[in-house]
């Protein structure tokens, strides 16, 4: 493959050498270079390329795509660029045959429901028999291979790479999770999605290490509905209009406004021992009841969301109440299956938002006991830690601060702050940072009627201490405490 063809679609200036040279390989990753490589000098939190031009010269490299003033080695062609992250996606996606124009791709973003949406409309389509990818914060799908996932969204690189794998599989179709972060790092950037999303936005990923403010969190949520055909939207979201703004899409909405193309009436919450669950009626462009294993209203918008694409692809309504009675997703409002009349539920609920949307929906199956079980992960924003505290002690009976993801934090330090903000609150409270202890102690003092909420962690399977990831899983540790109490 020529250099130019990767370069197509991108403004660039050739500093040196020939642009229509011959490549091998296009590379990111400078131990990666082989002889013939075009290296990207991307610029990492971490790393920065540009720091090892010397080595991947030495290894062979016959271009480089920079962004920065550098001494210019000699023998080697040079293309500068504004962003070398942009590049890289309209690169990737050339040196892939450009597989997102052979799927159908379906683009979510929002604060949260995101995953929930995402496994719900690939539950629909592949009972229709449309073979569907995934790309996600769990895990990417592609037919029956799982890869379990590092990032929300994935390196330009890895998901043109993705998607030619998706094409080569057979598979007809993708939804992604498309992140703030994607869109920050323009890792989403070089191709167009068929259909964007948009669940929700609260206050999050803001920080030192993610978006510098709100205003940057909405902007780069906003990009993908100038990024995409056809955009369906959450209209009761606050900030429906604002994600619109500067749209080039056509726009579909859903929501329980009676404005929406697509709206949910007749909302009924279902309380037994041991399961929650919620069933509503579907009205406007599509009329028909429907009822899921997944608690909560805002599990409502998840499905109406995941209807409304299908919608799209004539989906008829005997599959779609089908797939949507069956759906279970791991981490999101996981119900785990106790012999008591009490209920357990795990949850990836990690930020402010997403907790008290949680405890908000719980609450309205009026539990005699609502127990929230929750940590923060460390080397990330205190406020979040304050106002998960305040939130838990406002909205539950009973707190339990423990430890989640400390990083190179001190846990004790983690769990002061939370308990900084529990006490702007009524609720009662118990530190227990051991999380393994927490989540014993909630099992062991279990009543009936009591709804237990352990949040945070969702579907991890690790609590990360000091750079090294610890196996750790919440379902787990539920069971041996089911075990020991037997």
């Amino acid at each position: 493959m020529y250099l130019n063809d990767l370069l197509e679609g991108l403004e660039y200036t050739c500093l040196q050498g020939d642009e229509h040279i011959l490549v091998t390989d296009l590379v990111y990753d400078s131990r990666k270079v082989d002889k013939g490589s075009v290296f990207v000098c991307i610029m990492g939190t971490v790393t920065d390329g540009h720091d090892y031009i010397a080595q991947v010269i030495e290894k062979g490299a016959v271009a480089l795509v920079i962004e920065k003033d550098i001494e210019l080695p000699k023998d080697i062609t040079i293309i500068r660029v504004d962003n070398a992250r942009k590049a890289l996606a309209y690169m990737s996606a050339a040196y892939f045959g450009h597989p997102a124009k052979k799927l159908i791709t379906i683009g979510i973003t929002g604060t949260k429901g995101k995953t929930t949406s995402s496994y719900m409309i690939k539950s629909i389509l592949e009972s229709t028999g449309i073979k569907t990818g995934l790309i996600g914060t769990i895990e990417t799908i592609i037919g029956d291979e799982a890869i379990p996932a590092n990032n929300t969204t994935p390196e330009s690189y890895i998901i043109q790479e993705t998607f030619a794998k998706m094409v080569d599989a057979g598979l007809e179709c993708v939804v992604m999770e498309a992140s703030s972060q994607g869109f920050l790092h323009n890792r989403i950037d070089g191709f167009v999605f068929d259909f964007g999303v948009f669940t929700n936005l609260g206050y999050d990923h803001i920080g030192d290490k993610e978006h510098k403010d709100f205003d940057d969190y909405l902007r780069c949520k906003r990009q993908l509905f100038r990024q995409c055909k056809t955009g369906l939207i959450n209209i009761d979201d606050q900030y429906a209009n604002d994600i619109l703004e500067g749209h080039t899409c056509r726009v579909e909405t859903f929501g329980f406004s009676e404005n929406a193309d697509i709206r949910a009436t007749d909302v009924k919450l279902v309380h037994e021992p041991g399961y929650l669950g919620v069933s509503y009626r579907v009205s406007g462009l599509m009329n028909f009841d429907v009822a899921i294993d997944i608690p909560g209203k805002f599990n409502v918008l998840n499905s109406l969301c995941a209807i409304a694409i299908c919608r799209h692809f004539n989906v008829n309504e005997k599959d779609i109440i089908k797939a949507l009675n069956n759906i279970k997703v791991r981490g999101r409002v996981e119900l785990v299956s106790v012999n008591g009349n009490y209920s357990v539920m795990i949850d990836y609920a990690h930020n402010a938002m997403s907790l008290k949307s949680l405890l908000t929906t719980i609450r309205e199956y009026n539990p005699k006991r609502l127990v929230c079980v929750f940590g923060c992960g460390g080397n990330r924003s205190k406020d979040r830690r304050f106002l998960m505290g305040e939130i838990s002690s406002n909205m539950a009976d009973l707190t339990v601060v423990t430890s989640d993801n400390p990083r190179f934090e001190e846990p004790e330090d983690i769990v002061n702050d939370i308990i900084t903000g529990v006490k702007k609150g009524p609720g009662k409270y118990i530190k227990i940072t051991d999380r393994k202890e927490a989540i014993k102690y909630c099992i062991d003092n279990a009543k009936e009627g009591d709804v237990i909420i352990i949040a945070g962690k969702g579907h991890e399977d690790y609590q990360e201490i000091k750079g090294v990831k610890y196996h750790m899983d919440d379902r787990e540790l539920v069971r041996d405490a089911l075990e020991i109490r037997k």
